[in-house]
């Protein structure tokens, strides 16, 4: 088996996870704020284990949501606000459950439009413009899921500026990743802003 497509966290089987798992990516793409893409792309990998092996929407979305938020805060805590994200993940599970049969990968499956694409992940709770183009360039550069006109639609993010995790294929390309952000912070710019 090759490498993973999505090498983010330094740990194989969680990468795997990410490419194998459509809620695995959703809810690491929802966790990255705030914290290190690698701590925020572990999170799902380390909800499975706590969870039984299982990373089901359904299941998460019947649990109580202080239950829940209870996993998501459990030493060592899947996020620096676990208890917020933890909700945010508790509300994208239940959304999956009503408006895709808790099938993470229906948002984007049979999608033929990049724009429609956008819109569906603008719809997901936790996702506002910036990640829903992200996690666009992510399905198109890493998994192959480029549906037409998804470059316009994912802009700036759909470039070859290593701005974000789309862009991360190994460990350089995280590195360059890492330091562009850097540069922006230093620039107090978005990441969608220019260079």
């Amino acid at each position: 088996m090759g490498s993973p497509a999505i090498p983010i966290t330094g740990d194989d089987a969680a990468d795997r996870l990410l490419q194998q798992e459509p809620l695995a990516l959703l809810i690491g793409m929802l966790l990255d704020q705030q914290v290190p893409m690698e701590w925020a792309f572990r999170g799902p990998a380390t909800l499975k284990e706590r969870l039984g092996g299982s990373l089901d929407a359904t299941a998460i979305a019947a649990m109580g949501e202080d239950d829940f938020v209870a996993v998501c805060a459990a030493k060592p805590a899947i996020h620096r606000f676990p208890a917020s994200m933890g909700r945010r993940i508790h509300e994208l599970c239940g959304f999956l459950v009503e408006h895709y049969d808790g099938d993470a990968a229906k948002v984007w499956k049979g999608v033929r439009s990049g724009d429609a694409l956008y819109a569906r992940l603008r719809e997901l709770p936790g996702y506002g413009e910036e990640k829903s183009k992200i996690f666009m360039a992510i399905l198109a550069k890493r998994l192959g899921k480029a549906p037409a006109g998804w470059e316009e639609a994912a802009a700036p993010f759909s470039d070859d500026q290593p701005r974000s995790v789309a862009d991360v294929s190994s460990p350089e390309t995280l590195l360059q990743v890492r330091e562009w952000k850097q540069m922006m912070k230093a620039a107090k710019k978005a990441k969608s802003d220019q260079v």
